[in-house]
């Protein structure tokens, strides 16, 4: 089941990608006492998620801090080599934290896994964005189609919030 507005994030180790390495970090600790923007997508240098997913959230990053969010952040399933080199590439660094789920611990818990085996991409993350308070869920938003990013987009974030 989808995790659902006011439930807590399940308590799991994640990695984080930063500039002076991969650092592991418990969801307690990167959810207390701040408003976050994850958005979850299937996986970096992948079209949709390269073009239009992240570039957007780096876009209105400013927009979204001013509505009061403290930290946006991407999950994906991949490994923290990866999503900094991606980082880098989709010149985020500093603006959004890149976030690793290497087995799909963290988005299988969330309800969030998808199956995209049969385009050769294995157990992956749904594309999808939520608001997290202080660890509780606020809402969910889930793409139907993941080439799309449209109710997870940065766009219908704003306007949620």
């Amino acid at each position: 089941m989808t995790i659902a507005p006011g439930e807590k994030i399940p308590s799991l180790t994640i990695m984080e990608s930063t500039s002076d390495g991969p650092a592991k970090i418990s969801t307690e600790d990167f959810f207390a006492g701040k408003k976050v923007v994850l958005f979850g997508l299937p996986g970096a240098f992948t079209p949709t998620c390269s073009m239009n997913h992240v570039p957007g959230y780096v876009e209105n990053r400013d927009a979204l801090l001013a509505k009061g969010v403290d930290d946006i952040a991407v999950v994906s399933v991949n490994d923290h080599f990866v999503m900094g080199a991606w980082a880098k590439s989709t010149n985020a660094v500093g603006k959004i934290r890149f976030l690793c789920d290497w087995d799909a611990e963290f988005v299988k818990a969330l309800g969030l896994e998808r199956d995209l085996s049969a385009g050769g991409l294995g157990v992956r993350s749904t594309r999808f964005s939520m608001l997290v308070e202080d660890g509780t869920v606020k809402f969910v938003n889930v793409e139907d189609n993941p080439g799309q990013a449209t109710v997870s987009s940065a766009a219908a974030m704003l306007e949620a919030l």
